[in-house]
């Protein structure tokens, strides 16, 4: 298989690792629901396959689809994302190395490395990636070797400048990782920016139904994909072939999909703006975002997630999440139905106390591809509760 770089997006996601089976001509690849793998004598191995954790073909046709939809060479499908951001972690970095990431990064991200691989020697520093001057100032005071992006962030979608922060990170040597799961590859590709690597929760947008659990690390360099590639072999935290399966075929329609929420998302936090009880929206595509000529530059629309913060404080925020029946009170983002979240308990509760903490009156809303009618009014429902 060759990456069809010729061909657009929507063609490569329903095609990219999709080869009809040789056998039988079925369109759709069948899942190897296997753990080994018969070899034809000692070492003889038909097509490099040996064992479930080192390689399998479901495995593989997705790692092939992602690494072609983010413009990379090398792509690798993990159990979860933090999976994949640990991988990563561990091959590109060693104990007493220094990581800059944002201050309003995600909880679970932000948990991995203070208080996992902290243990390991690593270490933080967060500040606001938006502030060039300060991520230039934490990456001078320390032996930092790894800059850490959310552009949009999770969940105060702030939106940062890829290119630039590139450049400071290549002018000290340091890696620019951008997590892209809010925007996924279909609205954003950070390598064509100068980043050096993209990470995915694939449990969200790019499989889309919220069935299957995975993470996905993306790369250009062979030297860092070599180090990858036996961190996922070595410890074996890879994706089981039913959850490739299911995000690959989650995948393949990841454009229309995005279309939508995008628009429904738009219309949203369009009319969240008109109502008295909201303090402030948080959406790139709205023009009076700080980021929003950014995003449009680095974006090719604004995706489906918003935030809004309630005049009435906490209880109003609680109220509202708690009132509202087509947008379900769940964590995660990224599936086809709509979901509420409270952040300051639920995802982000992990960094409560600290420069991350997420304010007490803000709900994060993932919209869906539900008709925009019926969102709408689920929302008023829920806000009228609070006059």
């Amino acid at each position: 298989m060759t990456h069809p770089n010729a061909q657009g997006f929507n063609t490569r996601a329903v095609h990219a690792g999709q080869t009809p089976d040789p056998t039988t001509g079925a369109v759709i690849p069948p899942l190897y629901q296997t753990t080994t793998f018969a070899q034809d004598g000692i070492g003889k191995l038909r097509n490099g396959y040996e064992y479930g954790r080192g390689t399998n073909p479901t495995r593989d046709a997705l790692q092939f689809q992602i690494a072609a939809l983010e413009g990379g060479s090398h792509a690798f499908s993990f159990s979860s994302g933090l999976a994949a951001e640990d991988a990563l972690i561990r091959a590109a970095l060693r104990p007493g190395d220094h990581i800059v990431l944002g201050n309003d990064a995600y909880g679970g991200t932000y948990r991995l490395i203070d208080r996992v691989l902290s243990q390991w020697g690593i270490t933080n520093t967060a500040v606001d990636m938006a502030d060039p001057d300060a991520v230039r100032a934490a990456i001078a005071a320390n032996n930092t070797k790894m800059v850490w992006v959310e552009t949009p962030s999770n969940p105060m979608m702030k939106i940062t400048d890829i290119a630039a922060t590139a450049q400071l990170a290549h002018d000290a040597g340091a890696l620019l990782v951008v997590d892209n799961t809010f925007a996924s590859p279909y609205l954003q590709q950070p390598l064509t920016f100068g980043a050096d690597v993209v990470v995915h929760s694939t449990t969200k947008y790019i499989g889309g139904h919220s069935d299957a659990s995975g993470g996905a690390v993306v790369v250009n360099d062979d030297e860092l994909a070599e180090k990858i590639g036996f961190i996922q072999f070595a410890v074996g935290a890879v994706s089981a072939p039913m959850e490739a399966w299911l995000t690959t075929r989650g995948l393949k329609t990841l454009g229309v999909r995005m279309d939508r929420h995008s628009s429904n998302a738009t219309a949203i936090a369009r009319w969240l703006q008109d109502q008295d009880e909201v303090e402030r929206v948080y959406y790139p595509g709205l023009p009076e975002h700080p980021g929003h000529d950014l995003a449009a530059a680095q974006m090719k629309d604004f995706g489906g997630m918003i935030s809004v913060t309630f005049k009435g404080g906490a209880e109003a925020a609680k109220k509202v999440a708690e009132s509202t029946h087509v947008f379900l009170l769940a964590e995660s983002l990224g599936g086809i139905e709509s979901l509420m979240n409270y952040p300051s308990d639920m995802t982000h509760a992990s960094v409560k106390g600290t420069e991350l903490a997420v304010p007490e009156n803000l709900v994060r809303l993932s919209v869906g591809i539900e008709d925009l009618e019926d969102l709408i009014a689920d929302l008023e429902r829920a806000i009228s509760s609070l006059r």
